[in-house]
């Protein structure tokens, strides 16, 4: 995909302008040990997620942005660097764009069958519809969605960039969608660098988009929910 999709007209009689509020993912991450990083200090964009966050950069030049939002992780805000620059504005910070809390933070592998080779770890996979292994999805929805609003009712009628994580970012959608939050990590829509779009009029949300600047990316070993 080449660029955002065409957006309907903004002059519809009695109707509010267009607002869309994209959540990007960060670009990959330099994790040689390959560990889940989840919160950690130090975890920064390797070469390959520089290139990701200039090229979906790239992608958002044209549009009207009016800020440009991130988690205060540095990988979320070197993802962010390239993309305001591009509109000459500041990497704001927002700690609702956090990753969520994960009990596994540090470890070479996530909730999956490695975790069966460390019998006092299974009571945290008592409940994988909550998930009991960390922030509940319900709280990750409320944060996600409470910055989503603030932000584009703070710029209406333009293009809102909140840089996040992988399971924010897909549990938001998931949200918006009015789906269940709970869902297999394996088949989340949120690539390296993806821009995921919440398009608003006023406030009702009239329509998810969802581009990948970079190409499809998988979810790399250690960077699953990152």
């Amino acid at each position: 995909m080449s660029g955002p999709a065409l957006e309907p007209a903004d002059d519809e009689p009695g109707r509010g302008p267009l607002t869309r509020v994209h959540l990007v993912r960060h670009g990959e991450v330099f994790n040689p040990e390959k560990v889940l990083y989840g919160r950690l200090p130090g975890f920064g964009l390797s070469e390959t997620g520089h290139r990701q966050a200039k090229v979906t950069a790239e992608f958002l030049a044209g549009l009207d942005v009016a800020a440009v939002v991130a988690s205060p992780l540095d990988r979320a805000q070197q993802t962010a660097t390239p993309i305001a620059a591009a509109h000459g504005l500041p990497v704001e910070v927002d700690p609702r764009l956090i990753e969520s809390r994960n009990a596994f933070e540090g470890k070479p592998f996530e909730a999956g069958p490695a975790v069966l080779r460390y019998p006092h770890l299974w009571r945290l996979l008592a409940n994988p519809f909550r998930p009991s292994w960390g922030e509940p999805y319900t709280e990750i929805a409320e944060r996600m969605l409470a910055a989503a609003a603030e932000w584009r009712d703070a710029h209406p009628g333009r293009h809102v960039v909140l840089v996040s994580h992988q399971l924010p970012v897909w549990t938001a959608r998931r949200a918006l969608e009015g789906v269940h939050l709970w869902h297999r990590p394996d088949r989340r829509q949120c690539g390296l660098a993806s821009v995921t779009t919440a398009v608003y009029r006023g406030r009702e949300l009239v329509g998810i988009e969802y581009a990948e600047p970079n190409g499809p990316t998988a979810n790399l070993p250690g960077s699953v929910g990152a």
